[in-house]
């Protein structure tokens, strides 16, 4: 077990791998293990190579794909993981469809890549299909599903444990301008209403980290109460359940167990710092993974650019994981090229803030400049985030004189400042 190996000083061959592919030194890994501030993503059930999410290392991304009731097509869905299995670091399937299992397990047996997945999705589903109500399910079956999921080698797992009765009971007298966005999160909220019981994943949290250490397995802490909308960010109902969430770190660091912590969400551009750093000074330094986050509500279609924002300026300030969110973001489920946009956008976000962390990435960029400056087209599309699209466009609108573009032509300022030197 990777966290139980750093506190006793030993190196594990996943500690190895992720220190030769970050370039930082395995002691540094051993001991942000160690302390909970780097998690390591790898089910002792999957047959993958181990990533590293946490202090000092890369900003990582994740992308989602799954189907749902409404969309319930399995094979496009094995196409969305295909087109991104070299872009993302890692994947989530978030299946809500009849066939949610057998996607899942499809996604394990192909997937190279570390993948996570939301386990209180396949019980609702089951209840859904066995006639009854979401808030019918018992306590028992929401165990299942996660030791089942884990069992069959899932890497990381979305658990809503903070988000508590008396938090849901408060939204009663002072609502939310948008309420609660997290799906897995109302099942659980609805669950407490309805039944007049605290939430299973907090109250037995202890049984939770029992199965999540027979795989070593990563918890992935929800953030069920995060803001669906401006107004709502930093209300008294999103840092009530990160103070809890900050708890179950502890909790979660004391059995040897690793967990990150899931983040906003909407959240206006000016306090994406305060969020950020609020995160790590009460888990201290948990992996903080976010969704965004958005910097505004109306970018509906667009997305995606409104997340990349979001998500390079809470890197920046020191968030590690971001999940990509697509063009189609409020609107329906994406397809495969809203799919691949998202996944795009939110690399180039985290490039841009890896380039300032790494000098090897930022090579990359100085390779680029005078590859530009030569107007050596050839290695210009080679190093593009995106080779096959930048290829495309240069093909589609070839200039006339194949040493420059169509938007200057033979107004080019490199070419003209270049022809003048050489004469000199």
């Amino acid at each position: 077990m990777q966290m139980e190996s750093a506190n006793k000083g030993i190196v594990t061959e996943e500690m190895l791998k992720i220190s030769k592919k970050e370039g930082v030194p395995v002691e540094h890994i051993m001991k942000g293990i160690s302390k909970g501030r780097i998690v390591v993503l790898k089910n002792i059930n999957h047959n993958i190579e181990p990533v590293g999410i946490g202090e000092r290392l890369r900003v990582k991304i994740n992308v989602n794909i799954g189907t749902s009731m409404d969309h319930d097509y399995p094979e496009e869905e094995i196409e969305k993981y295909r087109i991104v299995e070299n872009i993302a670091d890692t994947i989530m399937d978030l299946s809500t469809g009849k066939d949610a299992s057998r996607v899942r397990r499809e996604i394990l047996r192909i997937s190279k890549l570390p993948v996570g997945t939301v386990p209180i999705y396949e019980t609702a589903v089951k209840m859904l299909e066995s006639g009854k109500a979401i808030v019918e399910m018992d306590e028992d079956s929401i165990f299942r599903s996660i030791h089942e999921h884990l069992k069959e080698g899932v890497d990381f797992i979305t658990v809503h444990a903070g988000i508590t009765k008396d938090l849901v009971e408060r939204m009663k007298g002072a609502r939310r301008t948008v309420g609660i966005v997290s799906r897995g999160g109302t099942f659980i909220a609805a669950w407490m209403l309805h039944n007049g019981k605290e939430n299973p994943l907090f109250k037995d949290f202890d049984y939770l980290l029992e199965i999540a250490k027979e795989f070593d397995a990563t918890l992935s802490l929800g953030d069920a109460l995060r803001p669906g909308g401006l107004p709502d960010s930093l209300d008294q109902y999103q840092v009530g359940e990160l103070l809890n969430i900050s708890r179950l770190v502890r909790r979660a660091r004391e059995k040897g167990v690793q967990s990150m912590v899931e983040g906003p969400g909407h959240v206006p551009l000016d306090q994406i710092e305060m969020n950020v750093k609020l995160e790590k000074i009460i888990t201290d330094g948990a992996p903080f993974y976010v969704l965004g986050p958005l910097v505004t509500d109306i970018a509906s279609g667009y997305d995606h650019i409104n997340a990349a924002i979001g998500g390079a300026v809470a890197a920046f300030y020191g968030a590690d994981f971001l999940c990509y969110v697509t063009p189609a973001e409020h609107l329906a489920l994406p397809n495969v090229n809203e799919v691949y946009q998202g996944a795009i956008a939110m690399k180039i976000a985290a490039h841009a803030v890896n380039i300032t962390r790494f000098r090897e990435d930022y090579m990359r960029d100085m390779e680029m400049s005078i590859a530009r400056g030569n107007l050596d087209w050839a290695k210009q599309l080679r190093l593009s985030i995106d080779p096959l699209n930048a290829s495309r466009v240069r093909k589609e609108r070839y200039p006339k004189n194949g040493n420059v573009c169509t938007m200057c032509g033979e107004l080019c300022a490199i070419k003209i400042l270049r022809d003048y030197l050489n004469r000199a």
